[in-house]
């Protein structure tokens, strides 16, 4: 059976590698419109229209404007922060316990963000299992390539004549009210938001999210049983690795990049001498696992495709 696909906003960095992963796949016609069409709010909802399943690769507004044109038969995937807190609308991250069925049965998918997912593969088992309290004070760092802020800042970065500075790291949503805060908090079953410091930095693509933990926070839990946790609960998933406690690179240190061109993501856990203090990672290309990939696995699903089809 042959399924029909749109991609709205197919020109932008999301879109193109939702394109590339979904090239030369027999069971999928890609559906297109020209130039004109694309800057035409009409045309590109009668294209959408006309698949099977849209991805929708847009501004939050932009996304907001064209989903009540679109009829309940056609299957959507938003990769936009617009619907990702919002009712009626399933979260696209299958490994979570419980949702790889609510995707199968999904018609509307907010595809997470890429900071979100870094955070909440990590912080949402430890909830969920009853190991961290929902009101644990949690704090996050995530470092990302510069692709992560779409075709305006690869732009800058790339641009011959940008600021030396630019080749440093360079924290951002300094007033801590980052746009993927309301999922991180959400879908980890938080009761308030972590305190979120992202980082951009001098590379294309490539993620590391931290999650530090404190151990004295969590009386009778142990960082053995934390990384025990996270590995029984990811077991068997296709695209994680979550590494054994302690269980780091030979150098002691961990690149931000190591994945890029890849859908997969890892975990690490760190502890002191005396398990006082704990760190988590989580591993993954912000293109990848952080958005494109995430799509086209939960197109999958919603298709009834082989999961992990067309991913790296």
């Amino acid at each position: 059976m042959s399924y029909k696909v749109f991609i709205d906003g197919s020109a932008g960095t999301t879109g193109l590698r939702i394109a590339g992963r979904l090239a030369g796949r027999s069971e999928l016609e890609l559906l297109s419109i020209d130039e004109l069409g694309r800057k035409d709010l009409a045309r590109r909802a009668e294209a959408i229209n006309a698949a099977d399943l849209a991805f929708l690769c847009l501004p939050d507004a932009a996304s907001r404007e064209i989903v009540p044109l679109i009829d309940s038969r056609v299957k959507v995937l938003d990769t936009s922060t617009a619907f990702r807190t919002a009712p009626g609308w399933a979260y696209g991250l299958p490994e979570l316990h419980g949702q790889r069925e609510t995707l199968r049965a999904a018609s509307r998918v907010a595809v997470p963000g890429c900071h979100a997912t870094g955070f909440i593969v990590l912080a949402r088992p430890l909830v969920e299992l009853g190991l961290v309290p929902a009101d644990y004070p949690f704090t996050c760092h995530s470092l990302t390539g510069y692709s992560g802020g779409g075709k305006k800042m690869i732009a800058e970065y790339e641009d011959a004549r940008r600021p030396a500075l630019y080749s440093t790291p360079r924290a951002y949503g300094l007033t801590l009210h980052h746009k993927h805060l309301p999922e991180m908090q959400a879908v980890s079953g938080l009761t308030a938001p972590p305190v979120f410091c992202p980082i951009v930095d001098d590379y294309y693509s490539g993620m590391e999210v931290a999650v530090p933990l404190r151990m004295e926070l969590l009386p009778g839990v142990t960082p053995a049983q934390i990384a025990e946790a996270l590995a029984a609960y990811y077991a068997g998933e296709a695209l994680f690795t979550v590494h054994a406690l302690g269980e780091l690179p030979a150098d002691g240190m961990l690149a931000a990049g190591a994945l890029q061109g890849s859908d997969r993501i890892e975990l690490y856990a760190a502890a002191s001498c005396d398990g006082s203090q704990m760190l988590l990672l989580s591993l993954f290309d912000n293109l990848g696992k952080g958005s494109s990939g995430a799509a086209v696995q939960c197109m999958n699903l919603l298709l009834g495709l082989d999961e992990t089809a067309g991913l790296e």
